[in-house]
């Protein structure tokens, strides 16, 4: 089959420095569209995408026939609203995590997908790299035993309040922007939905800027935090009664270090290392061949509404400090 055509709605950042390049990359597609309103903004995505056409409007992007598929990377306020239209105008839409504000507006976009017949998700990396494929494998064959005990952290520091994350009209704050990760990595590894949620969060001028999250995953006890003001870290670790499973780089994969895992048991641990998976391709690649051949995607919207939901009950249990 014919390679997806791919646009994006808008010149972010994130879909300059990681996105785009993804797109362009990853093999059963190509990047040949940008919406942006400053021409500008165009000339960093040419650098890896010769023959990129510029769309000045958004609107004008999704109207143009030679487009198969786009990437949104809109504030978190507008993913809905782009997500409806651009399925409206048939074309595929991967989104950036979070897709929607509330669990209930999955609702609207499940629907809007499967009346259109086009392939919808949410950005969501991690599900596509190994290392989570292989963390899922371990704990469903009994590595670990009984799985007791999930710890985890993922923090950094964005003082920058013009930065949407700092911005509560733009849908910003921790959790939205990086909880998704913590609770989801859960439920993908697990299998299961956090019970029992109770949270302590820290607010600034809106938006959630430390979180501390406590759960069970059937039988586990879950402890994470998530931060958009303290130093740099993530890890997750499961522990159970056979054994203790560290990933050290669940998230950022080859920017916040190398992906590895080490399973200890007893006394012995073992270290699985995977230096050159380039996350965010692999997931393009999934939803290229997806969309081109209707082949099962490893993170459909429903997976995304249980973690939406998981992410509101955490907002709902909150007890600020």
């Amino acid at each position: 089959m014919t390679d997806l055509r791919w646009g994006i709605l808008g010149a972010a950042k994130f879909a300059r420095e990681h996105m785009g390049p993804a797109i362009a990359m990853a093999p059963g597609g190509q990047l040949c569209a940008l919406a942006t309103s400053d021409p500008a903004k165009a000339a960093p995505f040419k650098a890896f995408a010769p023959g990129l056409r510029v769309h000045d409007s958004y609107d004008a992007l999704l109207a143009d026939p030679e487009i198969d598929a786009v990437y949104i990377p809109l504030p978190n306020s507008l993913h809905v609203e782009w997500s409806l239209k651009a399925m409206a105008a048939g074309k595929h839409v991967l989104c950036e995590k979070p897709m929607t504000m509330q669990a209930d507006e999955f609702d609207r976009l499940i629907a809007a997908r499967d009346a259109s017949g086009v392939l919808a998700a949410e950005g969501y990396m991690i599900v596509h790299h190994p290392q989570w494929q292989r963390v899922r494998a371990l704990i469903a064959e009994g590595a670990l035993g009984e799985l007791w005990r999930i710890d985890g952290a993922f923090s950094f520091d964005n003082p920058d309040m013009a930065n949407i994350r700092n911005q509560a009209a733009a849908g910003g704050g921790g959790l939205r922007d990086i909880g998704v990760y913590t609770l989801g990595c859960a439920r993908f590894a697990t299998g299961l939905e956090p019970e029992e949620i109770e949270a302590r969060l820290r607010w600034e001028n809106g938006v959630d800027t430390y979180a501390r999250v406590n759960a069970r995953f059937g039988g586990a006890d879950y402890s994470v935090f998530t931060s958009i003001r303290l130093s740099p870290r993530q890890e997750m670790t499961f522990h159970g009664t056979e054994g203790v499973l560290r990933v050290t780089v669940p998230f950022n994969a080859r920017v916040f270090g190398e992906p590895q895992l080490h399973l200890s048991r007893g006394m012995a641990t073992t270290v699985e290392r995977f230096p050159a998976d380039p996350q965010y391709e692999l997931q393009v690649a999934a939803f290229n061949l997806a969309a081109r051949e209707g082949t099962p995607y490893a993170c459909p919207l429903e997976f995304s509404k249980g973690t939406q939901a998981a992410m509101d009950a955490v907002f709902a249990a909150d007890r600020p400090f």
